[in-house]
């Protein structure tokens, strides 16, 4: 049997590949992203967008390009394997958050931004306008973030450990007094009896997490649960021994992490060189 030569380098990943489609149909043409902006009559920013991944648009974008590039249905077809692939991200993190829901302890490390759990309205807000939501549904969506607090508040909420890297507590927000809430917060937080608030700093060294914000979840069943994202992605695991090996990098990061009262310390001494916002 011959062996199966490869005859694209380009991605199998529906949305990504939508994307590289996008980006190639336009180049092959000699246009910028204003020139077909110009001509198909949305913002460029948009088309920008589209190209590298960050949204797949919607159905009307793909069907405008279609006609403008000749390729009828082709692009529209893409999209809508595009929002496929989206769909099912969507429908795993709607089963996460069900299960996060019922769990009787959560454990986290967050890689470069304090877990939604512990945000203040004012950091989700600055944050999730970065991901170029519409300012429509800005108001909604850090509304539902904060939603999400309710899940160590009541009578009887679920253990958490979480473990934030140094690089969380140095990438501050453009808003002075929004950090300063956001770095209280947490030192409040880390005061709950509910609550285990370990700070990893830079001096620990390179570890099986680095670039991975995860969550452990022990259900009422004695299952174990994992989740863990990027900025573009995150991925719910359930298979033992895939759980297991998360697990056991946590536990290794873990013990490098400073004990609980010196992480308190640690944001404190965050909170006192903060810089003073200038008097108006």
């Amino acid at each position: 049997m011959p062996v199966r030569r490869v005859v694209t380098g380009r991605s199998q990943e529906p949305r990504r590949r939508y994307a590289e489609e996008l980006r190639r149909l336009r180049t092959t043409r000699g246009l910028s992203l204003r020139a077909l902006a110009d001509a198909v009559g949305w913002d460029p920013s948009h088309f920008r967008k589209l190209e590298s991944g960050e949204t797949p648009g919607g159905p009307e974008v793909a069907e405008a390009l279609d006609q403008f590039y000749g390729t009828p249905g082709l692009l529209l077809a893409m999209w809508e394997m595009a929002i496929g692939d989206l769909t099912q991200f969507i429908q795993k993190y709607r089963r996460y958050m069900k299960l996060e829901a019922e769990a009787v302890s959560l454990w986290h490390y967050s890689a470069s931004a304090p877990p939604g759990l512990l945000q203040t309205a004012g950091y989700a807000r600055e944050a999730l306008a970065t991901g170029w939501i519409k300012e429509s549904e800005l108001d909604q969506q850090v509304k539902a973030r904060m939603s999400r607090r309710e899940v160590l508040e009541g009578d009887n909420p679920p253990l958490f450990r979480v473990i934030l890297s140094e690089a969380v507590l140095r990438t501050a927000l453009r808003d002075i007094a929004a950090w300063q809430e956001q770095l209280e917060y947490l030192v409040e937080a880390s005061e709950r009896p509910n609550i285990t608030l370990q700070v990893l700093p830079f001096s620990a060294g390179p570890h099986g997490l680095m670039n991975t914000a995860v969550m452990f979840l022990r259900l009422t069943d004695g299952r174990a649960v994992a989740y863990y994202e990027n900025d573009l992605r995150g991925e719910l695991v359930e298979e033992y021994g895939s759980v297991e090996d998360l697990q056991r990098r946590y536990d290794a990061m873990r013990d490098l992490a400073l004990p609980p009262a010196e992480s308190r310390k640690f944001i404190l001494r965050m909170l006192e060189v903060l810089p003073c916002e200038p008097s108006t």
